[in-house]
């Protein structure tokens, strides 16, 4: 991915890109890991960091990290030319390949349908997933337990889910980025927070981006 677009150029990518999303996972789809992806900024460059989590364990297994100018501005809709472009030289450091990325932001609940999480699997072919801490759409409150949840429409479509992680705890948004489903991003985002309201894939990822 190159790091120079103008606003037109961006939004005709993501027209252009957004329609090789596959709403489903690969056959005998089981990932042991799940990798996290993060950018901190800061007010002379952005810090893109990535770290692996072990499924079962919840322990860190591998991470990386890349720093670099910004490039693209700030958009609303086109956070991807933002920060993916250190995103993927980030994963390109992990020595294990990611079995699922899960973007600190949306996926399909996005203007274009095409969010962090939908450009970032598109471009690597991994499964990946978006968990945003704010709603694009309008949802009603999901019930008050761990796992309840409520769906995330935007223009009469069902673009995610709003998941409520930890009991009585604001819900965060679940999108599907590419080759996921809406119930399999469900589930792994509830594994992934087994005491915290985010996941510790994007717990571990903005700490060590901040660091």
């Amino acid at each position: 991915m190159r790091e120079r677009w103008t606003e037109a150029e961006a939004v005709e990518e993501q027209e252009r890109l957004r329609h090789q999303v596959v709403a489903v996972g690969p056959t005998g789809f089981e990932p042991a890991t799940a990798t996290g992806l993060d950018v901190h900024y800061t007010e002379k460059a952005l810090v893109a960091a990535v770290c692996t989590i072990d499924l079962k364990t919840g322990e860190l297994t591998e991470s990386a990290t890349c720093t670099g100018p910004e490039t693209f501005p700030y958009i609303p809709g086109l956070f991807a030319f933002r920060e993916l472009p250190l995103l993927l030289r980030a994963l390109d450091k992990l020595t294990t390949a990611p079995e699922v990325l899960v973007c600190d932001g949306q996926g399909l609940a996005h203007p274009r349908r095409f969010g962090l999480a939908c450009h970032a699997g598109v471009l690597t072919g991994i499964p990946s997933l978006g968990v945003g801490k704010n709603a694009l759409g309008e949802f009603s409150a999901p019930g008050p337990l761990r796992g309840d949840w409520s769906p995330l429409i935007d223009a009469e479509e069902t673009v995610g889910r709003a998941l409520r992680t930890q009991p009585n705890v604001k819900p965060v948004f679940v999108s599907i980025g590419h080759l996921m489903d809406l119930d399999t991003a469900t589930d792994l985002v509830l594994t992934l927070t087994p005491r915290y309201r985010l996941p510790e894939t994007t717990r571990q990822a903005d700490q060590l981006s901040r660091r």
